[in-house]
């Protein structure tokens, strides 16, 4: 009504105008007509908006390939150039970083580190530089082979991340492939299969281990591609005193039924979190030290075999969050350390499932029980007897120079 009101007006004065002043007057008022109804093509504002954000859904869709994410690149020249004519138009907005190539059919030995709001620490940067110049210094790996590494990150932690890595890899030996996966993108995945078990592994709301992808270890075999099918997972805070190689070479002493390859916890943790079930159970070996007891287990470094994982329709059922519920009710159990407390929890109902990798892979230095209620016991499961292979420095501790 508007606009007709408009043009009876513009009628209403044409005869007061001369001859041009009306040509004039007419084209614009043609001009007016074409804008609205040509020029749109019908489209109001809110559709346009809508189409807009229906561009974006599409675009932002969590179907993305997470084994291709961010890659850093050092090749051979040849090789080099090769794999750029190769990644027009796949990886445009992908750094990659490799050095050397394994050869057709060689084999590629998967590590995967988390690397969250490294950017913010320094702390968490020194012990990174620690635990690669350790590693780059000791590993060695046969012709043929490389080690991808995959690292779980933010934006501004994988920019830095880069930065570190191509100096801390400058020196080494062996074939390598580097991979940076989107945090946020992991995390949507995840949420829909740990967000029950969380409530019972994780301390509250905006805490460390609250947030769903530290559960990721438990359900990496739903998130990795079927074509991935073994991977350890490591903590930033390691200290490597061999050849990384060598812990791969565990998966081969996995018995029958197991799917995860893990090292006990050395402090009386779960002496302490399942109290009550031991005050109902007094004579239970749950939470009691080895040889003999169970004292749960430490996730600082895990052999995940994710075609087992995949495979096993007891460790699947266990992530049900009914079955979840119902352990955690059994065990009168409320943990706050995220995937090891759940795989804690289900090895006290289930060993089978896993493999108990030797202490000296995992030789953890945190002593923060012995000062707070278990000096009596304390050292009952912070012995080690054997090789160390890898130090942990958990709960900040410091760890032994070379």
């Amino acid at each position: 009504m508007g606009f007709l009101g408009l043009v009876a007006r513009i009628m209403g004065r044409i005869s007061t105008f001369r001859s041009y002043q009306c040509v004039l007057l007419l084209a614009a008022t043609l001009a007016v007509i074409a804008f609205y109804y040509f020029g749109s093509e019908r489209h109001s504002f809110s559709s346009t908006t809508k189409r807009i954000r229906q561009t974006q859904a599409n675009t932002n869709r969590n179907d993305a390939d997470l084994t291709v994410d961010t890659r850093i690149s050092r090749l051979p020249a040849s090789e080099e150039q090769r794999g750029e004519e190769l990644d027009v138009g796949e990886e445009r907005e992908a750094f990659r970083a490799r050095k050397g190539s394994p050869r057709a059919g060689g084999q590629h030995y998967h590590a995967l580190m988390m690397f969250t709001k490294v950017d913010r620490s320094r702390s968490l940067q020194e012990k990174f530089k620690v635990a690669m110049l350790s590693m780059v210094k000791h590993a060695r790996f046969l012709e043929g082979e490389a080690l991808l590494l995959h690292f779980v990150s933010d934006q501004a932690s994988q920019e830095l991340g880069q930065r570190m890595l191509q100096e801390f890899l400058r020196g080494a030996t062996f074939k390598y492939e580097i991979v940076f996966h989107d945090v946020v993108e992991l995390t949507q995945k995840l949420f829909p299969i740990v967000e029950a078990m969380q409530k019972h592994f994780s301390a509250g709301s905006g805490a460390y281990y609250s947030d769903s992808i530290f559960f990721l270890s438990v359900a990496m075999h739903h998130i990795m591609p079927e074509s991935l099918t073994q991977i350890v997972q490591l903590d930033l805070d390691l200290k490597y005193k061999t050849n990384i190689r060598d812990l791969f070479q565990e998966f081969d002493n996995f018995p029958p039924g197991a799917v995860i390859g893990i090292a006990r916890e050395m402090q009386p943790v779960y002496r302490h979190t399942f109290w009550q079930y031991r005050k109902e159970n007094p004579k239970t070996r749950v939470g009691e030290p080895p040889p003999e007891g169970l004292p749960g287990f430490n996730s600082g470094v895990m052999l995940l075999d994710l075609s087992a994982m995949r495979a096993s329709a007891l460790y699947n059922q266990l992530l049900k969050p009914s079955n979840v519920a119902k352990l955690a009710d059994q065990y009168r159990f409320r943990g706050h350390l995220g995937d090891q407390d759940f795989f804690t929890m289900i090895g006290m109902e289930h060993p089978e499932l896993f493999y108990s990798l030797a202490c000296g892979w995992n030789r953890q230095l945190c002593t923060w029980w012995r000062d707070h209620g278990y000096g009596d016991v304390f050292q009952l499961y912070y012995g080690c007897d054997g090789p160390v292979y890898i130090y942990h420095g958990n709960c900040n501790s410091p760890i032994p120079d070379d």
